[in-house]
């Protein structure tokens, strides 16, 4: 296998233009344009449901891709592509006002056009099946919300897409063969394995070659040209954004308590002012606590500082000789009644002080 002989030393691994540098803002020239790109692709779509797509989007990803696919040049200079899909009916009437065209409103040659005929086929992509039937909306995604107050979710569905088929015309009109040899050449290397995609708002669309036809003829003048005509068939399918539905799913309703869990302690009797808290069967103006005593304490107290009225009782002791109660310092005996602001002290003597104690009172609210 012969090498060639002319072999580059140099070669430049990043072709374009370094970028200046960028210590502020974010504006596409002081940021490296890979970034912002990033950027895009991330803040592009802003919705979790897909893009629309319909015919004029499906015609802009052809015209891409004519434009960025089959782009030949000749002797230095790229052969220009007409920048609009066209249609059969209207060829004549722009054929007057291209901007390469000379100064007698005559076509500059060679030019490349993109045409589309009209009539739109049902689709034939084997990957778009139609499996739901009467155009019935399937669940897409289901999506958390949060108003402030409430935590739901939607439910987004959509219809299945209607996949279509369009037929493109790629046309080179040129005066040499070697342009026409060129731009088959590079039709032929980019559908090599008979099919291409192009891509539209976030979707691949494939793009069949369907077949190559010669057109050439001889205008009013005796001006020889080529014309050699391409044509495509994009496979793709319709979403139209118009009959997507989003649906509230469940909603959920968040309370929050503010709640002081600190224990109080003296000595080494404890209380858990909220934690040690039980309802007494269904009557909710009557509730527990259970104050506990480590073994080993002296003295055995505990305080309690009351926000309500409330009359005390004894309601169960564990390991315990005898219980002390002071309401605000002075001793208290009997029944006991408790106003808001008061302290409650309760002092116990254990019975086998290697034991836990513990005293549980039932607090009965007065009005």
């Amino acid at each position: 296998m012969a090498l060639p002989k002319k072999v580059k030393k140099n070669i430049n691994i990043n072709p374009n233009q370094p970028q200046p540098y960028y210590p502020y803002g974010y504006n596409g020239l002081t940021t490296p344009n890979r970034r912002k790109e990033l950027s895009e692709l991330i803040t592009e779509d802003g919705t979790f449901l897909p893009k629309g797509i319909l015919h004029e989007d499906l015609d802009g990803g052809m015209l891409d891709f004519v434009k960025n696919s089959l782009s030949i040049t000749i002797d230095g200079k790229k052969i220009p592509i007409i920048e609009r899909i066209l249609t059969i009916q209207r060829w004549a009437e722009f054929s007057q006002t291209w901007k390469f065209s000379t100064d007698d409103k005559n076509v500059e040659l060679p030019f490349v056009v993109v045409i589309r005929k009209p009539d739109v086929q049902y689709g034939s992509n084997p990957a778009l099946n139609y499996t739901i039937p009467d155009r019935k909306q399937f669940h897409f995604a289901k999506v958390p919300t949060w108003d402030g107050v409430r935590k739901g979710v939607d439910v987004y569905t959509i219809p299945q897409p209607v996949p279509v088929d369009l037929t493109f015309d790629v046309k080179i009109v040129c005066n040499r063969m070697r342009e026409l040899n060129t731009f088959n050449r590079r039709v032929m290397q980019e559908f090599t394995s008979r099919q291409a995609y192009t891509f539209v708002k976030g979707h691949y669309i494939p793009i069949v070659l369907s077949s190559v036809s010669d057109e050439s003829t001889i205008d009013g003048e005796d001006r020889k040209y080529y014309m050699q005509n391409y044509t495509f068939q994009l496979q793709g399918f319709i979403i139209d954004e118009e009959e997507f539905e989003v649906k509230p799913a469940i909603t959920r309703s968040l309370l929050f308590f503010d709640t002081d869990t600190t224990s109080i302690v003296s000595g080494r009797g404890s209380l858990s002012k909220f934690d040690n808290k039980t309802f007494n069967g269904e009557n909710v103006n009557n509730y527990r606590n259970k104050i506990e005593f480590n073994s080993l304490c002296s003295p055995c107290v505990s305080q309690i500082t009351y926000s309500y009225n409330c009359n005390v009782f004894t309601i169960r002791t564990d390991n315990t000789n005898s219980i002390d109660y002071e309401i605000n310092g002075e001793t208290s005996i009997g029944e006991l009644e408790i106003k808001r602001g008061d302290v409650l002290t309760i002092t116990i003597t254990q019975t086998d002080n290697s034991q836990n104690s513990y005293v549980v009172i039932e607090d009965r609210l007065l009005p």
